[in-house]
């Protein structure tokens, strides 16, 4: 059965994309620690991220530090944090997270719970700054 992720690869469920290769795609994580808070996903279907073929994976790493970089300039925040928990969803992914303290990153805290239109909002902004990355 496909992830939900690869459901949204697929078109079959929206996202608010904010970037996207052959090989990659990012976008907003719906319920966010922060707004701003992105995933980056390979469009191969792989639940473990350490399951990545080396070349594939240090390809990810690479796209998300471009993500990240846009992330930046788009969201007022110190940093970017970075975090693979991979227990949600059987589909590998990165969390892009803008961080002020470490806090921040603290996944058993309540997630946000924004807009279509809040959500829409920060794309566009990310998808300006990609634009200049």
């Amino acid at each position: 059965m496909p992830s939900i992720f690869t459901k949204i690869i697929n078109g079959q469920i929206p996202a608010h994309k904010v970037a996207e290769t052959s090989d990659f795609l990012a976008f907003l994580d719906i319920q966010p620690l922060r707004m701003g808070h992105v995933l980056v996903i390979p469009k191969t279907e792989i639940d473990y991220i350490f399951d990545i073929d080396d070349e594939l994976y240090a390809n990810m790493m690479l796209f998300a530090k471009i993500v990240a970089k846009a992330v930046k300039m788009a969201i007022p925040c110190t940093k970017v944090g970075v975090a693979v928990i991979g227990l949600e969803v059987p589909h590998a992914h990165i969390h892009l997270i803008p961080m002020n303290q470490v806090s921040d990153m603290d996944f058993s805290k309540p997630k946000l719970n924004p807009t279509q239109v809040e959500l829409s909002e920060v794309a566009l902004k990310i998808l300006d700054a990609m634009g200049k990355v």
